[in-house]
């Protein structure tokens, strides 16, 4: 794989910008109870939910109704609007997008205050990433976390599309997203001579736990790797409880899995992903992990000998991760960053990982990074493939 471009590996699809706590937004959107439906227009091009389950578009003559399957909530949308794809106002600073931030800082984003309803009332559609709480008729749950797989979670890029009357745009990037992902699992499934065993794990308040999600297993299994958890009996481990921190050394330093058939030796985790939570992912170092995992003999470990512990804290505004914002709408740029972890070229740079075990520090994100006009559509990143 050719290294991606670092310009375009930051871009966001559309004006609609994806993934923070709460997005304001100037739309005619009604619940479907009580929609006075006289003032309707043509439906143009319409949008196919191909991968997500968790939402549903239906459409009309002169309508068209988002059906939310987490909270139950339809959206019925009587008025369709060309481009105003305009956000307005946030209420979290806790942003990681460069061109966000310059809009916010020139004053065009406004912050409001989310416990004054009479500010939030003003927006035609507020989009909020929670549905465990009440919410207004202009509230709409957003949530392509509940998805279990990477692409289901990139193609919520379509219910906000519909929400914007922007479906060419979002079919037109999630088509180019998937094109480019499954050509890179492609590759990944044809590097048959060794599969590497690679362990999601994170640390809090001294227990280790394994990942649980879905959708990370699913990027180790297309990026040509197998994950460690398949092979263990539970998922945590106390690092203070000294039979625990033996059974965590034990999975880590040689896993149940054998490796091909002509070694007729056991396989060690060979790729290790540290996703633990630190208010100041900067100083988080290859000295802090250790100190947390209590590791003193590396000899056995092949993730340190290998140099490949991974954190997917690379990209950051202050303690927020572009992981949680562009690499949900762009996993194509997480699967190349895992293939190059499990299948080191030394010519691919990495957007969202960085390797602790080189020492890699973090790319803070800030206004002065916004390189593009953010009144028009970006192309995803394309990674090369083949």
């Amino acid at each position: 794989m050719a290294s991606s471009s670092s310009s375009l590996s930051r871009r966001i699809w559309v004006r609609v910008v994806f993934f923070v706590e709460v997005w304001l937004i100037f739309f005619n959107v009604g619940c479907l109870d009580g929609v006075n439906g006289a003032n309707t227009v043509s439906v143009g091009t319409i949008s196919k939910v191909e991968d997500a389950v968790n939402f549903h578009i239906y459409y009309g003559q002169t309508f068209k109704v988002i059906k939310n399957a987490l909270d139950g909530k339809s959206y019925l949308l009587v008025q369709l609007l060309g481009l105003l794809g305009s956000l307005k106002g946030i209420t979290s600073d806790s942003v990681a997008s460069q061109c966000v931030l310059k809009l916010y800082e020139s004053g065009e984003i406004k912050m409001l205050n989310k416990s004054e309803p009479k500010q939030l009332s003003q927006f035609g559609a507020h989009f909020v990433t929670h549905f465990d709480q009440p919410q207004a008729c202009n509230f709409a749950s957003f949530v392509p976390f509940g998805e279990d797989t990477p692409l289901q979670r990139a193609e919520w890029i379509k219910f906000v599309g519909a929400f914007a009357n922007l479906e060419t745009t979002a079919n037109q990037a999630y088509s180019a997203v998937k094109e480019n992902y499954l050509c890179l699992a492609k590759v990944a499934a044809s590097k048959k001579s060794f599969k590497p065993t690679v362990s999601w794990i994170g640390y809090y308040e001294g227990v280790w736990s394994f990942t649980k999600e879905t959708y990370k297993l699913k990027y180790t299994e297309d990026a040509g790797g197998e994950n460690v958890d398949k092979s263990i009996n539970k998922m945590t481990y106390n690092v203070s409880n000294p039979e625990d921190l033996d059974e965590l050394h034990a999975i880590l330093c040689v896993s149940a899995t054998l490796k091909p058939i002509q070694s007729l030796s056991v396989r060690t985790v060979d790729v290790l992903i540290d996703e633990t939570f630190t208010t100041d992912p900067g100083s988080y170092t290859l000295s802090s992990f250790l100190q947390n995992i209590v590791i003193e003999d590396h000899s056995c470990f092949a993730f340190l000998s290998n140099q490949s512990i991974w954190r997917y804290d690379k990209r950051l505004y202050n303690s927020t991760l572009d992981w949680f914002n562009g690499a949900v709408s762009q996993p194509q740029l997480v699967l190349a960053d895992l293939m190059e972890a499990l299948f080191p070229t030394g010519n691919y740079t990495t957007t969202y990982f960085r390797n602790l075990a080189k020492e890699e520090g973090v790319i803070s994100i800030g206004p002065n990074m916004c390189d593009w006009d953010t009144s028009t559509a970006v192309q995803p990143a394309i990674v090369a493939c083949g």
